[in-house]
């Protein structure tokens, strides 16, 4: 399960209705891909609908879209939005990831979906 802080469901929400779309048709898709100084790296994006695979959640009245591979890799995760001195956006306090780099989108785990070893992060 992901779930949001109630700041960054109230971002969210500001970003949804600045877009001209709303909490009743839209989601966010929370994914991971390939890539960054990590090796795996942080994605979010707004959709219509969740696929059939998905795991759905709603916190906050923000619906939650994760397809099973990405699920593998965030799974128990808060997306939490930060505004401070050094500048605002979305933080994701991941309990699966072993290492994160300073980018703040690139982390490891320490095992990848297919059981290898992943390659260790230059920037710990």
């Amino acid at each position: 399960m992901i779930t949001l802080t109630p700041t960054a469901a109230s971002k969210l929400q500001d970003v949804l209705h600045s877009k001209g779309l709303s909490e009743a048709t839209h989601g966010l898709r929370v994914f991971v891909q390939g890539g960054g100084c990590g090796g795996m790296q942080y994605g979010m994006t707004f959709e219509g609908n969740p696929r059939e695979v998905d795991e759905v959640y709603e916190t906050f009245g923000i619906k939650v879209f994760v397809d099973p591979t990405s699920m593998f890799y965030v799974n128990g995760a808060q997306i939490d939005f930060v505004d401070n001195l050094m500048g605002g956006g979305f933080h994701i306090e991941n309990p699966n990831a072993v290492s994160s780099c300073g980018c703040g989108s690139s982390f490891r785990t320490a095992q990848t979906h297919s059981g290898e070893e992943p390659a260790s992060c230059g920037h710990n």
